[in-house]
């Protein structure tokens, strides 16, 4: 996985995952939920609210909801 850090102000903002715990140890830490992945059904979606954006899917699988989640934070939000 490509992993995008963006350092703004003194801020290190990036999508986590455990590749990039690491990064934990350089300071204070804000960590916050951005999206909600669910079951819908017998599909999934990926509820990007948290951050003011829509409800992506359904998608026939987790993996797909959780793709089009990161794809959606790097074109809207520089991640």
């Amino acid at each position: 996985m490509t992993a995008t850090l963006r350092i703004e102000d003194g801020v290190v903002t990036f999508i986590y995952n455990d590749a990039l715990a690491d990064v934990l140890d350089l300071g204070d830490v804000d960590m916050r939920r951005v999206s909600h992945v669910e079951p819908a059904g017998r599909a999934w979606t990926a509820d990007m609210s948290p951050v003011g954006g829509p409800v992506l899917g359904p998608f026939p699988l987790r993996q797909d909801a959780l793709d089009a989640e990161v794809a959606w934070l790097r074109e809207h939000r520089g991640l």
